[in-house]
């Protein structure tokens, strides 16, 4: 299980990135019958920053006396999981783009 602090630095990283516009979607191919990959891939790094966002939210409530410890807790836990598929997803990618660029031409 990732760290309290692994965890917070790839939600401020994600952040950045979808502030930046992170280069998703950046080249506009002609979309077939569904959503473009870049358009599926913010999607998701927008939910895992909600994801964050809840789990700051019930922190602070909970600090100031408002919100239950397994509310907290489960949005952590929430938040840590979503963090880690979206991390093993990326691995994926890049894995799959290695293989593709080993492969004879």
């Amino acid at each position: 299980m990732a760290s309290p602090t692994v965890a917070a630095n790839a939600y401020a990283s994600l952040g950045r990135m979808l502030e930046s516009g992170g280069g998703l979607g950046a080249g506009k191919a002609p979309e077939a019958s569904g959503p473009s990959f870049g358009a599926v891939l913010k999607d998701a790094i927008g939910s895992v920053m909600e994801a964050g966002r809840k789990s700051d939210a019930q922190t602070l409530a909970m600090a100031s006396g408002k919100a239950n410890v397994m509310d907290v807790v489960t949005a952590v836990a929430e938040t840590d999981v979503a963090v880690s598929t979206l991390v093993s997803v990326r691995d994926r990618v890049i894995q799959a783009y290695e293989d593709i660029m080993k492969m004879p031409i």
